[in-house]
């Protein structure tokens, strides 16, 4: 009879067999819960709701404060004025001129230092650090004082000397070389933010050493090598300045320059919806810009390998 008894084993699935054993009912302790149904995130909706209305209201009143005149309905004329408005266009080309060095001076400073600070010394990386830190802690007040205090030495000690002529070149009203000089101070701290966190994410002992061993010179392994992994965070930075430079009033109305920051307060006096008007086409435009360079941060050699990699994932 003990032979005959059933036993586990003998009731389990023999190998290579397709049969399996009736599954028995379930006890009554282990019966499988009903799944609850996912909750909605109503926090995050809310908090998103709050954000888009932190934003949009604002501006939305100031468009209709710009096109709603009292007694008359509406009315676009401060937009339509704008083209034709006196220094419009010279300011903003001003302003964009000046971004445009800016950009290009911040990253010809910081690229190359941070490369060699955390190729050959990386116990200065906190020295440099602090030092593009610094233009959070003095106000910009002070910095044209000391600005306004350097240029007045050409008058005063260099008429006789051939630097008085370069005293004279970077005041020029047309382009005021000095107030680059002065952004770029302004703007190492997010320009240096940005660029350490793309370092940190990508191995550059790495990278570096295998392009010269490969005979990669060093101009070759900084633009091919280096600069293509740095993609958004040059895209960052020069966005972070861009926005730095159209946005600047103090420095650039203290040493009696107008760009378009310094115009547009020029102008709110007398016309009051054109400067509101004015303010939200800056907006609009820093937006497009700031499209532009997200597009340009991201690497479209990345994008078109994913589909081609998946589907050789899929035939293999």
């Amino acid at each position: 009879m003990a032979a005959m008894t059933p036993t586990p084993a003998s009731t389990a699935p023999h190998a290579g067999t397709g049969a399996t054993a009736p599954a028995g009912p379930a006890a009554p302790g282990t019966a499988a819960r009903p799944r609850r149904r996912p909750r909605p995130r109503v926090w995050r909706g809310a908090v998103l709701l709050l954000a888009g209305a932190y934003f949009l209201v604002p501006l939305i009143a100031s468009f209709v404060f710009t096109v709603h005149v009292p007694g008359q309905g509406i009315s676009f004329e401060a937009y339509t004025q704008l083209l034709s408005a006196d220094g419009f266009t010279e300011s903003m080309l001003l302003s964009l001129g000046l971004a445009a060095a800016t950009i290009a001076t911040s990253l010809l400073l910081a690229v190359p230092a941070l490369v060699a600070v955390r190729l050959s010394s990386p116990r200065l990386r906190p020295v440099v650090e602090v030092m593009c830190m610094l233009p959070l802690v003095v106000p910009p007040i002070a910095l044209v004082t000391g600005i306004t205090t350097v240029l007045r030495w050409g008058p005063e000690h260099l008429s006789r000397t051939p630097l008085y002529q370069t005293f004279v070149a970077v005041q020029n009203e047309q382009f005021p070389v000095v107030l680059v000089l002065a952004y770029t101070v302004l703007a190492l701290p997010f320009v240096y933010r940005s660029l350490d966190a793309g370092l940190r994410a990508i191995d550059v002992p790495t990278l570096v050493e295998a392009a010269r061993s490969c005979g990669a010179s060093w101009p070759y392994v900084v633009l091919r090598v280096l600069l293509p992994n740095l993609r958004a965070s040059l895209a960052g930075a020069a966005f972070l300045t861009l926005a730095l430079v159209l946005g600047e009033f103090t420095i650039a109305s203290l040493l009696g320059f107008r760009p378009f920051a310094v115009w547009i307060v020029t102008i709110s006096g007398a016309h009051a919806r054109m400067s509101v008007a004015v303010s939200i086409l800056s907006l609009l435009i820093t937006w497009l810009l700031l499209l532009v360079l997200s597009r340009a941060g991201t690497n479209p050699a990345t994008v078109s390998s994913a589909p081609s990699t998946s589907t050789s994932r899929k035939e293999s």
